[in-house]
């Protein structure tokens, strides 16, 4: 059965062939072609350098290394000073909860654990008197 709207196409066995147990047709196999190779020279350079010889003169690596350490100065003071303005906003309900949690030492903690306990017990204490067991 054919399609209505179809072309019609050759008869698959309208070709010649090849007789049963012959070698399939030798073909050359495609490749792709070899990229040429990339040459690499010259003597090794540190990475950022500007000098295309590799070479940095001392007085370079000097001013590099003061401008380096001015930059640091400069930006050092501004993060300190962020993080206290940031820590003094005001937070709402949840942020002055959490405040007063990282307030608390250890000792705080271990009584508010206990005075929990103690909270607990009390209350089983009362559910069981109330059961009559």
């Amino acid at each position: 059965m054919g399609s209505v709207c179809g072309k019609e196409t050759g008869d698959n066995f309208s070709s010649p062939g090849r007789p049963v147990g012959s070698a399939p047709p030798q073909s050359k196999p495609k490749t792709a072609p070899i990229p040429a190779t990339a040459r690499v020279g010259g003597p090794p350079r540190t990475l950022g350098g500007g000098n295309p010889s590799g070479e940095q003169s001392s007085a370079d690596a000097a001013d590099a290394r003061r401008r380096a350490a001015e930059a640091a100065e400069v930006s050092l003071p501004a993060k300190p000073q962020a993080r206290a303005k940031a820590a003094n906003k005001p937070t709402g309900k949840l942020g002055s909860q959490l405040n007063a949690q990282k307030k608390q030492t250890q000792s705080d903690l271990l009584k508010d654990a206990s005075a929990q306990q103690l909270r607990q017990r009390d209350a089983d204490a009362a559910a069981e008197a109330r059961t009559f067991n």
